[in-house]
């Protein structure tokens, strides 16, 4: 997810087993004035994004990194695990 300007403090990821939730904010470093430009295209304060998962994923060993304005979220999926069964008679 691209996030530039956000620190990661100012970052809350949340994993449940199907979704996944980011919310920040983004402080304005400097003061600009509205008429000393024409189109600005990174707008300043909070933000939220929440995604469903197509496949559940392994939320206690998902893991958030960020470098260089990029978050990156790593999650584990929950393989489908099969075991043979044995019939009593």
């Amino acid at each position: 997810a691209p996030i530039a300007g956000v620190r990661s403090e100012d970052l809350d990821v949340h994993v449940t087993n199907d979704s996944l939730m980011i919310r920040g904010r983004r402080h304005r470093e400097h003061t600009v004035k509205d008429n000393d430009y024409l189109f600005q295209e990174c707008y300043w304060g909070t933000f939220s994004r929440s995604l469903g998962l197509p496949e559940e994923v392994d939320a206690d060993r998902a893991e958030a990194s960020i470098k260089n304005g990029i978050l990156r979220v790593v999650m584990p999926k929950l393989g489908s695990q099969s075991r043979k069964l044995s019939v009593k008679s």
